[in-house]
């Protein structure tokens, strides 16, 4: 399919993609206050000055690049920062995690009327969007209004790379919008380059450049006075497939330690339920957080069934299990614990994570685990040696702090443009630096 038969396929869906946006309002997937915004509405007005888009499909995407919206915010305060998502729940997290000043709006859906109203109304001077949720009505539209556009933090898994291949025409296309590719890896730099992207450079995944994620001191507080002297670790991020591992490995090391204590923290919150039905299954019992209980000495597991508190329980307990690697998902960021003072245990599927896996390892900062034994084994083993324990958190803090000079390589190459529309200002230099 061409860019112009997508374009004229969106226009003549109109009224199927308005029963489909209603539907995902029913089902409580849309903001019933803001669902305008899918539109091309805007629910804000454009402030004076020249703006940046940013645009992160969903909450990863979104959290990761709240450090280069610091630094822009920093070095650049005359810009105007407007930051778009697809997704409620990054919505939700955005409310409490942007700047002041940084406005937030849904994306339009994908249709040219929709998306020219957006644009119409924003008129961004640069766009960076950010890995690889290609919309070919939006980004075609930018292309044509001959707007800088740069591909942040670009990841093209084996199966979109596929998948795009078999598009060549349409890729090519979508990826000529982009004045600037950057690439996570070498790899996602190869599969750019294959699927017809041109300037593409490789500084690393912005992810792992972020800031320690944020924790509320007293919730903090009151989770470790409630388990104090208890052994205690977590795997988070889980998903569907994984909990029932987890809980049997949760049996095992009760066998040597009858007051240990699980935490939980599912990918997706909304899992809280089932997850819970699962656990008390096991004939274990279970504290519930987004229902406020606290974990008491005869709770087996805390299920942290909320948003935005991943970072309280990092440092709530230094063994961590990384989610999505017991399924072919691919893993989730191991950095995250690793910054907050983590050993780290994971899965045999790390896909989306190869090159930091590695790195870990090598350092000797995890271990890999395919079965519940194995998982009891690791957990087990790293509680009972505190030494151990020790070193592979100090080794994983080490890669971990490492990653921080990739923000510098990213705006090396963003500076250039950021100086066509907003012209750096010179740092004053007083009189006695001058003499």
């Amino acid at each position: 399919m061409s860019i112009a038969a997508y374009r004229a396929l969106t226009w003549a869906a109109g009224p199927l993609i308005h029963r489909y946006m209603q539907r995902r309002l029913n089902a409580g997937r849309e903001d019933p206050q803001r669902f305008r915004e899918r539109f091309g509405d805007a629910s804000a007005t454009r402030p004076n000055g020249p703006l940046v888009w940013l645009h992160a499909s969903s909450v990863g995407e979104s959290l990761s690049m709240l450090s280069l919206i610091e630094r822009l915010r920093r070095e650049r305060p005359e810009v105007v920062i407007l930051m778009t998502s697809g997704t409620v729940s990054s919505a939700r997290i955005l409310e409490n995690r942007l700047p002041p000043g940084v406005i937030h709006q849904f994306v339009p859906v994908d249709r040219m009327s929709w998306v020219r109203r957006f644009l119409d109304h924003w008129q961004p001077d640069l766009v960076l969007w950010v890995e690889s949720e290609f919309w070919p009505g939006v980004l075609s539209e930018v292309k044509r209004r001959a707007i800088p556009a740069m591909l942040m933090n670009a990841r093209i898994s084996a199966r979109s790379w596929r998948g795009w291949r078999r598009a060549p025409w349409m890729i090519r296309r979508i990826l000529q919008t982009f004045d600037l590719c950057m690439a996570q890896t070498e790899l996602d730099a190869e599969r750019l380059r294959d699927l017809g992207a041109v300037n593409i450079a490789c500084p690393g995944n912005l992810k792992f450049a972020a800031e320690p994620l944020p924790a509320d001191p007293d919730t903090l507080a009151a989770l470790e006075a409630a388990t104090a002297a208890r052994p205690r670790w977590l795997a988070f991020s889980t998903h569907p497939g994984e909990e029932e591992t987890i809980a049997a490995a949760h049996r095992i090391l009760v066998r040597n330690l009858p007051d240990i204590l699980t935490i939980i923290v599912p990918r997706h919150p909304a899992r809280g339920p089932e997850i819970e039905n699962i656990l008390a299954a096991s004939g274990t019992t279970v504290s519930v957080r987004s229902r406020s209980q606290l974990p008491d000495k005869n709770i087996g597991f805390l299920l942290a069934d909320t948003m935005g508190e991943l970072g309280v329980f990092f440092r709530l307990t230094d063994i961590t299990f990384v989610g999505g690697s017991l399924v072919p998902h691919g893993g989730q960021n191991p950095i995250e614990p690793a910054r907050l003072g983590c050993a780290i245990v994971h899965g045999p599927h790390m896909e989306n994570f190869l090159a930091i896996e590695g790195e870990l390892n090598t350092a000797g900062a995890s271990s890999v685990a395919t079965t519940a034994e194995e998982i009891a084994r690791e957990v087990g083993t790293l509680l009972s040696n505190a030494g151990m324990r020790q070193r592979r958190v100090a080794a994983a803090r080490s890669v971990a702090d490492g990653k921080f000079s990739i923000m510098d390589a990213v705006f090396m190459h963003l500076d250039p443009v950021l100086n066509r529309i907003s012209p750096a200002q010179p740092i004053p230099v007083s009189r006695d630096a001058r003499s």
